[in-house]
């Protein structure tokens, strides 16, 4: 019985390092699609910009 506990001890802290460590890799891919979508927003409004100070000017 004992070695049932320690066993399962283990396997319950394995498991909860597996979970961080996923948890952590996720939280890294999407905070990198989020900066990539805001990325694209801020070009797509510098060209926006660039073109209607064209319009503007010329």
């Amino acid at each position: 019985m004992n070695e049932t506990s320690k066993r399962s001890f283990g396997r319950t802290v394995v498991a909860a390092l597996v979970l961080l460590v996923a948890v952590w890799l996720l939280f890294g891919v999407i905070i990198h699609v989020i900066s990539f979508l805001f990325s694209i927003l801020i070009l797509v409004v510098a060209v926006v910009a660039v073109v209607w100070a064209l319009r503007i000017i010329l």
